[in-house]
């Protein structure tokens, strides 16, 4: 598995965003930009848009796990920074329902084929 460790610093999250890489779905908007590394690096933004500290921990918890376990799907060499989108937290009123770990997953891997960084 390759070892996939965390964007900390405002200005790398700053260069991923000026490359102007994205794709977004519903849940997820993903960027991504070579960081010429031998390994890929993780940046995850979750908004107080999203929910109440709870809600974005819990996010933050499932994105990270899930690019644990799909981390050897994943070419190396990037740095992907996964912003949350307010719809990854339905109100309680609607009838959908909180995300779970495979709704992440699922969400995860399509902005990766889409952005063609899995691995073949």
């Amino acid at each position: 598995m390759k070892k996939i460790s965390s964007i900390k610093n405002n200005i790398d999250f700053k260069t991923v965003y000026k490359a102007r890489r994205s794709k977004a779905n519903k849940y997820f908007v993903m960027y991504v930009l070579e960081n010429h590394l031998e390994h890929n690096r993780l940046g995850i933004s979750v908004s107080k848009k999203v929910g109440n500290s709870v809600v974005r921990h819990r996010l933050t918890r499932l994105i990270r796990e899930s690019m644990r376990l799909h981390g050897d799907m994943f070419n190396s060499g990037l740095d992907i920074v996964v912003v949350a989108r307010a719809s990854a937290n339905p109100p309680r009123e609607s009838e959908e329902k909180p995300l779970k770990c495979a709704d992440v997953d699922r969400a995860l891997l399509h902005l990766a084929k889409l952005h063609k960084i899995l691995s073949d």
